[in-house]
């Protein structure tokens, strides 16, 4: 392998990019726009739960089971109803999520010291948010029994009530359970690989449209040396785009960076690598721009979306989706980068995955160099 051959090529790249600005300003400003619109849209953060009251009781002790709905951050009660009529039609509108019925004679109940009963009208539509409310809701409710049991053992003379079992809940590494604190890692992952992959998967294919592949077969330069120099010219750019999503990510959206930079930037620079020698393998594939760019569509885009972690569950999958999910980089580096960026780890503990994401790059990398010199042949 000539150096001088493949700084010629790596040249030739770098060029190309510079002189098709439209394309470099799409490889720089998408991931930032993605990152910044991702980022802010998408939360999975249920609170202010819109939230009617039909108060069928009207009692101090009706009122004061509001009050606890009322005082929590997780609902905003839009308003009171006096029949069932609004809360269908502002359900059926998508106006509420969440409507909370008194029933009557609950103030005597709670007096007697019998069950008193509270109904809960959800949405559920959507599956997920509506058990999310609903668990806030038990948690109001319990609370709320809970100071009626002990209020009632005080006025009994027997004291305080003391809970049997009392919980000190303690949440490690994402104290706020803020979803942004793993979705913006997660996006970073998924930019990289979409940008990474969209950007080399032209490259081969563009040469033959356009008819330069055959000036480039006339002359020394071997398929190793027209990988590696075409991948120089687009690994600085992805670099640039990891730097501008790792700055937005600590310096806009807050996400601590709690690991090292150093180890986090070298995993970054191995799966970069495997995703550009990926699209380099798609574009070997594809003689056509459209066609290449449908495939790096479907080997980057849904992957590292749907199966890498980022957003759904791995372990809720079909146990033969998880086994998919092997094959998928973008599993591995999402889990290094929430690994760095909120438990403070290093390769000690991510030893395993920054292992795959060296093996998936020179496998990658093998595979392409090998139909590149099919294609040559």
């Amino acid at each position: 392998m000539s150096l001088l051959r493949l700084r010629a090529v790596a040249r030739k790249e770098f060029l190309h990019i510079r002189r098709d600005p439209r394309s470099l300003a799409i490889a720089l400003v998408l991931p930032l726009v993605a990152l910044l619109l991702f980022g802010w849209a998408l939360t999975l953060d249920v609170d202010r739960i819109p939230t009617y009251v039909y108060d069928r009781d009207g009692t101090p002790e009706s009122r004061a089971m509001i009050d606890q709905f009322r005082g929590s951050r997780y609902f905003d009660v839009r308003g009171y109803v006096h029949g069932y009529a609004p809360v269908d039609v502002d359900v059926d509108r998508s106006r509420i999520l969440l409507a909370i019925v008194v029933p009557r004679n609950f103030g005597r109940d709670v007096q007697e010291g019998r069950a008193a009963d509270i109904q809960a009208i959800l949405d559920g539509s959507d599956s997920n948010t509506a058990s999310i409310a609903l668990g806030y809701t038990q948690g109001v409710v319990s609370a709320y029994a809970a100071q009626l049991r002990s209020e009632a053992q005080v006025r009994r003379g027997a004291g305080k009530l003391k809970a049997a079992v009392d919980p000190r809940v303690r949440v490690l590494y994402n104290a706020d359970l803020k979803s942004k604190n793993f979705i913006v890692p997660g996006l970073i992952a998924v930019t990289m690989m979409i940008i990474a992959a969209m950007l080399t998967s032209l490259t081969i294919a563009r040469e033959w449209e356009t008819g330069t592949m055959e000036q480039l077969l006339s002359t020394p330069v071997r398929p190793v040396e027209m990988i590696l120099g075409k991948l120089s010219a687009y690994f600085a750019l992805g670099i640039t785009d990891m730097l501008i999503c790792v700055v937005v990510g600590v310096f806009v959206f807050e996400v601590p960076l709690r690991g090292s930079v150093w180890f986090l930037f070298f995993s970054s620079c191995l799966f970069l690598f495997g995703a550009l020698c990926l699209g380099i393998l798609v574009s070997t594939l594809a003689r056509s721009q459209l066609l290449a760019y449908q495939l790096g569509v479907l080997t980057s885009f849904l992957p590292g979306f749907l199966l890498s972690g980022f957003i759904y569950s791995i372990e809720n999958m079909p146990k033969v989706i998880q086994a998919v999910t092997y094959i998928v980089p973008a599993r591995y580096f999402v889990t290094i980068l929430k690994g760095v960026f909120l438990k403070g780890a290093g390769i000690q503990i991510l030893a395993t995955e920054t292992a795959f994401l060296a093996v998936y790059a020179i496998v990658v990398a093998g595979i392409a160099v090998r139909k590149m010199r099919q294609k040559v042949a």
